[in-house]
């Protein structure tokens, strides 16, 4: 009998061991690896992200048409042609130009001499005072529309008014052209800067003077292109994007920028210079996807 119950308590040991074997071996089968970060202490930037555009810099741009319904007569450069200031681009034919200034010119003498009629009588007692301020309006307006028609008979020949590159060109021999269309662009590609369009809200964190780094394409993952510096911040939203333009200039860009090519920059609005920063790892989605959480131990 002492024999059967010694091997009663063997038998009932063996289990008890064999279970806390198989529980071990669930817990470490259902264990999470984990691993630490330090958090350091050290400058955090603030930085708005957006997508800009290459744009010409105000003063180094120009877009021209005819002065009035015409033909074009002749082309003298092509998209991408480096000019300088002054130099022909496109002639039109002058006939309806000369036409229209040789009757402004005369309709200008006429009104010359109705004028000096009428002071003359109104001098006399011959005329009424109101004669005479009629025939100086009509002279005043001779006036406008003389000089109207001789600055469109320059015009015939337009002429580049800055030093720089044709970036369009839709002018075609012969076909007929008015002032609603223009017909060539010219830029200075020295003098390129970057529009960024943000929000309302991140427009209002940033000022004049901000640092900019710029990075080929719409992403950061594109080709670094350099830094530079913000130049001005819109005081309007745009009524189309309903977004807020703010330009940055490039100091040394590490390549030659092309005139509406998309950028991808991020603006640094401030630097807090003591600030518990955490790597990014360490950011456990919350439940529900809202927010991060941290575990410190």
């Amino acid at each position: 009998m002492r024999r059967l119950a010694l091997l009663v308590v063997v038998a009932a040991g063996c289990r008890v061991r064999a279970a806390a074997d198989e529980a071990d071996a669930t817990m470490a089968g259902s264990a999470v690896a984990a691993q630490t970060a330090v958090a350091a202490e050290r400058p955090f930037a603030r930085i708005v992200r957006a997508i800009g555009t290459v744009t010409a810099r105000p003063g180094h741009f120009a877009e021209l048409a005819a002065p009035g319904p015409t033909r074009v007569a002749r082309i003298g450069v092509a998209p991408g042609q480096r000019v300088a200031l002054g130099d022909t681009l496109i002639e039109f034919e002058r006939a309806p130009f000369d036409a229209a200034a040789n009757s402004a010119d005369a309709a200008l003498e006429n009104a010359q001499h109705a004028h000096a009629r009428a002071v003359r009588l109104v001098q006399a007692g011959i005329l009424a005072q109101k004669e005479a301020d009629q025939a100086a309006a009509e002279l005043a307006q001779a006036q406008v529309t003389a000089v109207t028609a001789r600055r469109a008979q320059q015009l015939a020949t337009l002429r580049a008014p800055l030093a720089g590159v044709v970036t369009r060109m839709t002018a075609v021999l012969g076909a007929a052209v008015d002032p609603s269309q223009a017909l060539i662009q010219i830029a200075d590609p020295g003098a390129l800067d970057v529009v960024f369009n943000v929000s309302p809200a991140d427009a209002a964190e940033i000022h004049d003077g901000d640092s900019v780094a710029v990075t080929a394409g719409e992403s950061a993952a594109g080709d670094p292109l350099g830094s530079g510096t913000v130049t001005g911040v819109a005081a309007a939203v745009d009524s189309v994007t309903r977004a807020v333009a703010v330009r940055a200039r490039l100091r040394h860009p590490a390549r030659a920028l092309r005139l509406g090519e998309s950028l991808f920059g991020g603006i640094v609005t401030a630097v807090v210079p003591r600030a518990v920063t955490v790597p990014v790892a360490a950011l456990v989605p919350a439940a529900g996807g809202e927010g991060f959480q941290v575990f410190v131990v």
